[in-house]
């Protein structure tokens, strides 16, 4: 064994032998995994780029994700598997530029983990401050674009976990601002016409192509990532987690300014006020459960003033505004 292939081999001692196998199976003859690379932003899952050597000398990528964690595994991998593998099909060869389902093996039948393959997508993340104001308006679009998809087969209702009596207060918040959020989502969902949904479309699960040379600013979308969510439901659901999100990533302000954006690529909200606040106030609160969790990858991408409590503090003053504007 030379030391290149020494090299790969120790790149590949990441991957489990029942995994690297199955893996293995997918790939065309005289083709084989020469790297693999951790992936970062993911929360519930194991991500990892892997590099096949071609035939012709040169390489290409995949990707694997692999749920891990017991928790995951037992509770939520086989549906989350098989949602995402549902979506890549669906939207296979559409408008929305998603990667290509290789294979999926959503109960762990040949892999060590519940893991699905596909191909790996060019570009980036983006979460600085510098050029949000230009990504917005490609992020409203794109979401339209997810919003308008027809499926053959619908996936699953939307299901919402969070409830009243879950939400975390943050310290120091606003009481009288929560205690009116808390009791809009007290109240039952208000009706809507279903549409398509990621169901966590937000900064973290786009990835943007930027030349080494522009700009956040001059980048164009390069494709959407983690379909493992994809729902049926209202579209002001996805366009409150993008604006929770947001407002926690560059502030309240942009949180506000997401839902003008999806109106004006042409995207269709809640017919009133109440309703739209309902979605709104709904995911800034569901994400008050996990402040710490989605933050992380938010640090590890950059943003290490993001911490815990700076995130904390703009939700409090999210749901503040949100109350002001709409409640």
């Amino acid at each position: 064994m030379d030391d290149d292939e020494a090299g790969a081999l120790r790149r590949l001692t990441v991957l489990r032998p029942l995994t690297l196998a199955w893996v293995r199976r997918y790939l065309p003859d005289g083709e084989q995994i020469i790297g693999s690379e951790a992936l970062h932003g993911g929360i519930t899952a194991d991500v990892r780029k892997l590099t096949i050597g071609t035939q012709d000398g040169n390489s290409r990528e995949l990707v694997l994700r692999s749920y891990v964690d017991p928790f995951y595994v037992e509770r939520r991998a086989q549906d989350s598997l098989s949602r995402e593998a549902g979506a890549l099909t669906a939207l296979a060869g559409g408008d929305v530029t998603v990667p290509k389902l290789v294979a999926v093996d959503p109960t762990a039948a040949h892999c060590e983990y519940p893991s699905l393959l596909m191909t790996y997508l060019p570009g980036r993340t983006v979460v600085t401050d510098d050029g949000v104001e230009a990504r917005v308006p490609l992020l409203a679009r794109e979401l339209v674009a997810i919003h308008a998809v027809r499926p053959v087969e619908r996936p699953r209702e939307y299901v919402a976990l969070s409830t009243a009596e879950t939400v975390v207060v943050p310290e120091g918040a606003d009481a009288a601002a929560w205690a009116a959020a808390i009791n809009v989502i007290r109240k039952g969902a208000p009706s809507y016409e279903g549409r398509f949904l990621h169901r966590d479309f937000q900064p973290g699960n786009v990835l943007f192509e930027v030349l080494p040379s522009s700009t956040p600013a001059a980048g164009r979308i390069s494709g959407v990532v983690d379909w493992a969510g994809t729902s049926w439901g209202p579209a002001d659901l996805d366009v409150a987690h993008c604006s929770a999100n947001l407002a926690l990533l560059h502030g309240p302000e942009w949180g506000l300014r997401f839902a003008e954006a999806y109106e004006q690529a042409g995207g269709a909200l809640a017919a009133t006020a109440s309703d739209r606040l309902y979605w709104l106030v709904r995911d800034a609160l569901a994400l008050s459960e996990e402040v710490s969790v989605v933050s992380q990858p938010w640090r590890e991408g950059g943003r290490a003033d993001l911490t815990t409590r700076v995130v904390e503090e703009r939700l409090d003053a999210y749901v503040i505004a949100l109350m002001d504007a709409l409640g």
